[in-house]
């Protein structure tokens, strides 16, 4: 968490005119964080490892952009603001802390922004985050409040993942990965699940748990947790919040839920608050909705603004994103890299009543596979065909010695590739009409199925 001294150091250099250096800037939340920095007028550069369509994106916004990271990148900045995967054996924060630049974590940049802000809602959870705020963003662009937003994926409506607004709310996805989000300062803070992931940085469920309270901890205006959570009811034990969830005891819940979960009524301390069509699938998703309705009904949005906002709402970018047509076949990509979200994702698919169900996943980093090796096999004998990319490293280097091709041995008729140009070769192979083909992961899998689609 900073320090009240780190904080307003920090805010000495976030001014205008100042010139401010991220490392990592190609990332889901440095982009934008990068994007919001120049719009408030500093003198923004960055690095990044490799070019992608996010840095491309900083340069053609006027952000010049190095890749790969060497320690003449930093020369005239006041002061660099690095990703959490940017170590102090990185050139440029070595070179930083060599030449008494200060160095300050994304978190602390994004936790000293959301200060100016009336309202700051902060959302949090193990799955979901990005979908809930891009709901939760549709719901205040139909309300008129002209949010400042912050999602780590991409929304159709901004044409990004951020937007830069003139309202007096801050809309913010909330990462607890080396406690991050501990460094916000939320008026409302949402708490959509509890899981065990991360265990490269935390030890256990527990100490998960532990890093959520402080998190409510940190509101000053309100708590909205999912009461149907056991793990989310235990981190909270004593603490006074607002509970939403599927359940009628709730002070937030749904009635008259439709068979396909699209159709619903949202019910605020047993008051009709709005009804809800959804115009994405799952059981999953109807619970994201519920969860941004309720974050809306703490902040006295009008229950149409909530209906009418998730009406229009169709999916964040890789999140259970139709990409095209192959073959007869339908294309999906997905994000999904946690065995819980891989069970939501095929749950919805299932539903639409595909002849087979096609999966091409990519494992995201070797500690995350190995911890949780069973319940991946469990996840991965589900669809019909299985085809098994090489993990992507991501941050880490695989010190324990892992491989996709462990959990290929342990899933009948799976395939494994070692690369993406033979999963989609593989892809090409499979795909017959009726069939639907998903590209699932965190790292770049989703190009396996754009070259299938070109």
């Amino acid at each position: 968490m900073i320090s009240r001294s780190r904080s307003q150091l920090l805010a000495k250099y976030l001014v205008p005119g100042s010139h401010v250096h991220l490392v990592g800037i190609g990332g889901v939340s440095m982009r934008p964080l990068g994007l919001v920095l120049k719009g408030m007028g500093l003198n923004v550069t960055g690095s990044d490892m490799t070019a992608s369509a996010s840095t491309e994106e900083l340069v053609d916004q006027g952000i010049p952009v190095a890749i790969g990271h060497q320690a003449e990148n930093i020369k005239g900045a006041d002061c660099i603001i690095r990703t959490a995967a940017a170590h102090n054996d990185n050139p440029e924060i070595a070179a930083a802390r060599m030449t008494g630049i200060p160095v300050f974590e994304r978190a602390q940049a994004w936790g000293y922004i959301m200060r100016a802000y009336k309202n700051a809602v902060c959302i949090a959870g193990t799955h979901g985050k990005t979908t809930t705020t891009s709901m939760v963003t549709h719901i205040f662009m139909s309300a008129n409040l002209d949010p400042t937003v912050m999602i780590g994926g991409y929304l159709p409506l901004l044409h990004a993942g951020h937007r830069v607004g003139k309202g007096d709310v801050i809309v913010l996805e909330s990462c607890e990965y080396c406690d991050s989000f501990l460094n916000f300062s939320p008026t409302l803070s949402v708490i959509l699940n509890i899981e065990a992931d991360h265990l490269d940085y935390f030890k256990d469920l527990r100490d998960i748990q532990k890093s959520f309270r402080q998190f409510a901890q940190l509101s000053t205006g309100g708590v909205l947790a999912n009461g149907d959570d056991p793990h989310v009811r235990e981190a909270l034990d004593g603490l006074e919040y607002v509970t939403w969830g599927l359940e009628k005891e709730n002070r937030v819940h749904a009635e008259n839920m439709s068979a396909d979960w699209r159709h619903f009524d949202v019910v605020c301390d047993g008051k009709p608050y709005c009804h809800i069509t959804l115009g994405v699938l799952g059981k999953h998703n109807a619970k994201n909705a519920l969860a941004a309705a309720g974050a809306a009904w703490m902040l006295g949005v009008p229950g149409q603004a909530v209906s009418a906002g998730l009406a229009e709402f169709r999916g964040a970018g890789r999140r259970l994103e139709f990409k095209g047509h192959f073959n007869g076949a339908d294309v999906y990509d997905d994000y999904a890299h946690h065995p819980d979200e891989l069970a939501a994702t095929l749950e919805a698919v299932r539903s639409l009543g595909y002849q087979r169900i096609i999966l091409a996943f990519q494992p995201h980093t070797y500690s995350r596979t190995r911890a949780m090796f069973d319940d991946f096999v469990r996840e991965l004998k589900k669809p019909d065909q299985v085809i098994l990319a090489e993990i992507y490293a991501a941050r880490e280097q695989n010190t324990i010695g892992v491989s996709s091709m462990d959990l290929q041995a342990q899933i009948p008729g799976s395939v494994y590739c070692e690369t993406l140009p033979e999963v989609t070769a593989c892809l090409r192979q499979m795909a017959q009409p009726g069939d639907v083909i998903l590209t699932v992961g965190a790292g770049d899998i989703y190009r396996a199925g754009e070259a299938l689609l070109k």
